[in-house]
């Protein structure tokens, strides 16, 4: 419990932390085994009691660029983004509901709809507009599921080896990671999930630096809640919870194509293969394609250097119109 001074004779009393000061010891004890490799000022903010990490770089005035992650990832995903682009740009990266350095509640409703919800909870909060979306793996169906809410505070959109359709092949080994008793034992209690993903989501490796940034936040099997529910949540046909929403969320994507678009596509993904790409490219015949020959899922850790170029070249060639502030 923390210990606070009150008054001038500097009496000492004790309390009991707050949910926020519990959530950001928690965020400082993560934090201790990342070393120097995620320096980033930590953040806060509270869905039902809940609480998100994110980071939030840059100007506060600038054009905010949204990267929203995917499973098993987290905002350590977009360091080099985040780095390269906090000169120009409000670069914010929220970590998931359950995932990174967020609250991990056994209790909360781990669906698209909801995570979808708790975005959008926080770009009306911060009164985000002109957004630039980024978006890799779920944060496909997440990001263009916020954005379908509210395409006037969109402006730009970035699509990385991602997804926001019910199309598409699901490899074999995600289809085994669903199924419910080996979804708890794999995912959950041995961690085998996240352990592939630092293995062999990459064409060249990490070093043991940064497998342990991606490993830290998902170091028990409480802690690997989220990971384990983002998993069972991939709507693999019409009968599953999220299919539906997933639906909706696909329906809607028409109505972004006059919208400025950037795909970054790792070619050397197994999980979203070029099939995926293809998929993409039907919906945006306008968007801007840069494919990365020998880049794996995790795009920005194959090819980190070459995706900020291309997005800071993307960002430039195509300013955008301020919008007026909420009355």
């Amino acid at each position: 419990m923390p210990i606070e001074s009150i008054g001038k004779d500097q009496v000492l009393r004790i309390r009991p932390r707050t949910p926020e000061e519990e959530a950001m010891a928690e965020v400082r004890q993560l934090s201790i085994g990342l070393g120097s490799a995620f320096d980033f000022t930590p953040h806060l903010f509270e869905v039902d009691g809940r609480y998100l990490h994110y980071v939030d770089e840059g100007p506060r005035d600038a054009d905010p660029v949204l990267c929203l992650h995917g499973n098993p990832t987290w905002s350590f995903y977009w360091r080099e983004l985040i780095s390269g682009l906090r000169g120009s740009h409000r670069v914010i990266a929220p970590d998931h509901m359950g995932m990174g350095l967020s609250e991990k509640p056994l209790d909360w409703p781990y669906r698209l709809e909801a995570h979808v919800a708790a975005m959008e909870r926080f770009v009306l909060q911060h009164d985000l507009r002109n957004i630039t979306l980024v978006m890799h793996d779920w944060g496909g169906a997440i990001g263009m599921g916020l954005a379908m809410r509210h395409p006037e505070r969109i402006a730009r959109l970035v699509i990385t080896n991602t997804a926001a359709f019910t199309d598409g092949p699901a490899h074999a080994s995600l289809v085994a990671a669903k199924l419910p008793g080996l979804n708890q034992i794999l995912v959950r209690s041995m961690g085998l999930f996240s352990q592939a993903a630092v293995r062999y989501a990459t064409t060249s490796g990490l070093s043991d630096e940064e497998r342990r940034a991606y490993l830290t936040p998902y170091n028990s099997s409480a802690r690997r809640v989220g990971v384990q529910n983002f998993v069972k949540d991939i709507p693999l046909s019409p009968g599953h919870p999220s299919f539906h929403f997933l639906s909706i969320i696909e329906a809607g994507l028409a109505q972004f194509t006059e919208l400025p678009v950037q795909i970054v596509w790792g070619m050397k993904d197994w999980v979203f293969t070029p099939e995926f790409l293809a998929e993409w490219r039907k919906r945006f015949p306008d968007a801007s394609v840069h494919t990365v020959a020998h880049a794996g899922h995790l795009l920005m850790e194959d090819a980190g250097p070459e995706v900020l170029e291309v997005v800071r070249d993307f960002l430039s060639n195509h300013p955008v119109q301020a919008q007026p502030a909420a009355s």
